[in-house]
């Protein structure tokens, strides 16, 4: 196995790289219980959990994979605090049997991204097994969408090198991100809020879900939304955010 050092941002020298590289050469990241590359190579295929900016930017993400009462409610909430552009990761099966949501979520101006089709880990699963389900998501979304997606969030969050090299072959950028709700855990909306508005940081991709296991993140929104505007935050989709930045990244051998 290759380790990865990643550096993202602007502005960095070639010699800064190269002497953070060498040192770095032996470091493993750990996230989610499985190795993750926040970058993988400069030519190659990448994942991305922040970037680094000089903007009070932020993504606020949302994961979808069941259910049909929570979607909708946040939607709501985002309407009514005129915020978009922020990031739907929908499981393609999901898509499929809600595509009246699918189009509100378009209709309202976010942004939608992939999270495979079944919501099977996928460092678990064999190569082919992992091309099948990404393209089967991309298409189930491009079929009510009109879009094919290009950022994929591969389910729990789990990749490893393997994944990058298959999801890059198919044009899929891979997201993951820097700061967790935890809303899924149904802490309490006062919780899910501190969590969120305490620790947030310029470029960050925030990590909430719309799946009906979330049961609080509706209520716990609004308060969030209000909190990182009086802090002076603005709200773009994923793509934005890492277009915005050019960030870079080099691979250690």
């Amino acid at each position: 196995m290759k380790f990865f050092w990643t550096i993202n941002g602007r502005n960095f020298k070639q010699v800064f790289v190269i002497i953070v590289a060498a040192f770095f050469a032996a470091t493993i990241i750990f996230m989610e219980g499985g190795d993750l590359a926040v970058f993988s190579t400069a030519d190659g295929p990448r994942a991305v959990d922040k970037v680094r900016t000089k903007d009070k930017k932020v993504a606020l993400t949302f994961d979808i994979s069941w259910g049909e009462s929570r979607a909708i409610p946040i939607l709501e909430v985002l309407k009514q605090k005129n915020v978009k552009n922020t990031t739907f990761f929908l499981s393609g099966a999901w898509a499929e049997r809600h595509p009246d949501t699918v189009e509100t979520i378009i209709e309202n101006g976010h942004e939608l991204a992939s999270m495979g089709y079944r919501y099977k880990n996928y460092t678990e699963m064999e190569d082919e097994e992992i091309r099948k389900d990404i393209v089967r998501a991309q298409e189930a979304i491009e079929k009510i969408s009109d879009e094919v997606p290009t950022l994929l969030r591969p389910p729990n969050g789990n990749f490893d090198k393997r994944v990058l090299n298959i999801s890059g072959r198919l044009k899929q950028t891979v997201v993951h991100w820097s700061l967790d709700s935890e809303d899924w855990q149904n802490p309490g909306t006062d919780k899910i809020i501190e969590n969120v508005t305490e620790n947030v940081r310029r470029g960050d991709i925030i990590l909430l879900h719309a799946s009906d296991s979330a049961k609080q993140t509706a209520a716990a929104l609004p308060v969030i939304i209000d909190k990182l505007k009086d802090d002076g935050y603005t709200f773009v989709s994923v793509t934005e955010l890492i277009a915005d930045t050019k960030a870079k990244s080099k691979e250690v051998k």
